[in-house]
């Protein structure tokens, strides 16, 4: 990590963009952004490769081959992979033939997931040392939560079946990080994806159809050996290891408990994990319910390992932490983004343990942005942080309708990496409200080099 940390700046990124939900009857499509400073497109859309299907739901992506292919001169980093997360397709898309042009390589229908794997819903995909592709998975192909996985062939992207063994696997399903040096995998848990599809009813959360539990993996038996449980309705979305591979330690992200917890490695050898981090729900008037959580929807490491950021989806802020003791992280950095509670909006806070006042309005170049801060990711060096505004089409719809209207926006936040502090480039905005075929929901945020969030070292 050290040596990606010295890396190459980025020049451009790729986003998956969604219409799916906008009412828009078009495909979602892959854009590609010029984010080089120096160049004439500077905060441009340069390209954009629609896909041939609607209604997929791109979401998350990943590569054919990362850090953990190092030593190998045969594996280059010249596919993305992309799950679709409602449709259970999975688009490779060749970025090695033109960067700035990415064209389709592959796609792997549903149907192949249906039945190699007994699987829908991919959501977040790592390459392996072995050259082979990871895929988490949500759900069955009847909708029903599952926290399987799927492995495609690295070279000919063919589905090779489950990569868990024995019968026993989590009710649940989303992100996962692995880490062979300590022989383990971890997987977390959003939701039942027939459920959470349309959007979000708060009493699914106690039927039991949200994730409470990191589920623990045996990395060389992939054997499903051990749960811990963070608590009824914390939904543990994004987990990170620490990126130096000799670590055993990292943290996940809690969306409705708004808590940070960091996992660890015991003497005995098995995982617990210890709340490090909570953000206070604020009590509220004019929203869904009286306790407005922050709805933690991205956390991600810098390559140093020296601080943790996150998103309060709902509450619009960002954070930067300090994490050089990782049992106690330190605050040292916010800044707010929109959200649900800026002054002269619909929501009246009447209790809050952190604000003296509700946040004003987000604008930038003249725009009030609507909705909140959700998928984040670092530059290499640490400088800078990368931000869109969608989480997913069904609950942006139902939380923040002005996002599905008015589309989603990438915006970038300067780090101070000595001391720690975030500020808001204000000449920096890229608004997906203006794209040709209306407004779209653009999603994650990938470097065709790679990133703080895709490469495992090991």
């Amino acid at each position: 990590p050290t040596f990606a940390w010295k890396g190459p700046r980025e020049e451009i990124v790729y986003l998956p963009c969604i219409y799916r939900n906008t009412g828009i009857e078009k495909p979602d499509y892959l854009a590609t952004v010029d984010v080089n400073p120096k160049s004439p497109h500077y905060c441009q859309v340069i390209h954009r490769l629609p896909m041939p299907n609607l209604k997929d739901e791109l979401h998350h992506s990943g590569w054919n081959a990362c850090s953990s292919c190092f030593g190998d001169a045969t594996k280059r980093r010249n596919r993305l992979i992309l799950p679709s997360l409602i449709s259970s397709r999975i688009y490779v898309v060749d970025v090695g033939t033109d960067m700035r042009a990415p064209r389709i390589h592959k796609i792997v229908e549903p149907v192949e997931l249906f039945w190699k794997g007994n699987v829908a819903n991919p959501h977040t995909s790592h390459c392996l040392g072995t050259g082979d592709i990871l895929i988490s998975c949500l759900g069955d192909p009847s909708g029903n939560g599952k926290g399987s996985f799927v492995l495609l062939d690295g070279e000919t992207f063919e589905v090779k079946g489950n990569w868990e063994n024995g019968a026993k696997v989590p009710s649940l399903g989303y992100d996962f990080w692995y880490q062979p040096r300590h022989n383990v995998l971890m997987s977390t848990e959003w939701g039942v994806p027939k459920v959470f599809a349309n959007g979000f009813n708060p009493a699914d959360v106690e039927r039991g159809h949200y994730g409470r539990h990191i589920n623990v993996w045996d990395w060389s038996t992939h054997a499903y050996v051990q749960t811990i449980d963070l608590g009824n309705g914390s939904i543990p979305l994004e987990i990170r290891f620490l990126h130096n591979p000799d670590a055993a330690e990292g943290f996940v992200g809690c969306a409705l408990s708004g808590t940070v917890h960091r996992f660890y490695k015991t003497e005995k050898g098995d995982w617990a994990a210890e709340k490090v981090i909570e953000v206070p729900s604020k009590k509220v008037q004019g929203w869904l319910l009286p306790d407005m959580p922050g709805l933690i929807t991205d956390i991600l490491i810098s390559l140093d390992d020296r601080f943790l950021f996150f998103s309060n989806w709902l509450h619009g802020d960002i954070r930067q932490y300090d994490i050089s003791d990782t049992r106690r992280p330190r605050l040292v950095g916010q800044v707010f983004l929109g959200g649900s509670i800026s002054k002269g909006g619909p929501v009246t806070v009447v209790e809050d343990k952190e604000l003296q006042g509700q946040p004003d309005p987000f604008v930038i170049k003249g725009k009030k942005v609507a909705g909140g801060p959700q998928m984040i990711q670092l530059s290499l060096d640490g400088k800078r942080l990368y931000v869109t505004t969608s989480l997913y089409s069904g609950w942006d719809k139902q939380f923040y309708p002005d996002l599905v209207k008015e589309g989603s926006v990438m915006l970038q936040i300067d780090v101070d990496t000595e001391r720690g502090g975030l500020k808001v480039n204000k000449n920096f905005l890229v608004d997906f409200g203006k794209e040709p075929d209306g407004p779209v929901l653009a999603h994650e945020i990938r470097y065709p080099g790679g990133d703080c969030t895709s490469d495992i070292w090991m």
